[in-house]
């Protein structure tokens, strides 16, 4: 199978990719990255620890690592109808927090409106242009908040 994007020639941009350092515990930065993205707008519908449950089911010695669920419900209602539904494949928007070293943790989001619109998940046109833009502030907003 043949990718039908050359992943070497994706910009970190174009899929909206984010990162930040946080110095503090892993249970701190947790906290404060749930707090920053709450006043930027999203919500928290599902949340976890991928590296508990593997630790357990697995064995597998996995430093912390944490998913946030974030989500503002207003815009996934608006963006099913944009995607035919599709979109919600990919819901909800993750945030992601794992501990480089002890009192230092990595937070990542990437957005899964702009890799929608690669993918063909929803269309390339204005209205979800509009949703990438107004999706886009608000995650600028959540670092800007850490």
């Amino acid at each position: 199978m043949t990718l039908p994007i050359d992943p070497s020639e994706v910009d970190p941009e174009d899929i909206g990719e984010k990162r930040a350092t946080l110095e503090m515990s892993h249970e701190d930065a947790i906290e404060h990255v749930r707090e920053a993205f709450a006043e930027a707008g999203f919500g928290f519908p599902s949340e976890f620890s991928p590296s508990t449950l593997l630790n357990e089911k697995v064995d597998a010695e996995r430093d912390p690592y944490y998913v946030l669920g974030a989500c503002n419900p207003a815009i996934a209602d608006e963006v099913l109808d944009h995607s035919e539904h599709r979109i919600g494949a990919l819901f909800p928007c993750n945030v992601v927090i794992w501990e480089e070293s002890p009192g230092v943790q990595t937070v990542y989001h990437v957005s899964i409106m702009r890799i929608a619109r690669l993918t063909g998940l929803a269309p390339d046109n204005e209205a979800m242009a509009d949703v990438v833009e107004r999706t886009g502030e608000m995650v600028e907003e959540a670092y800007a908040n850490l």
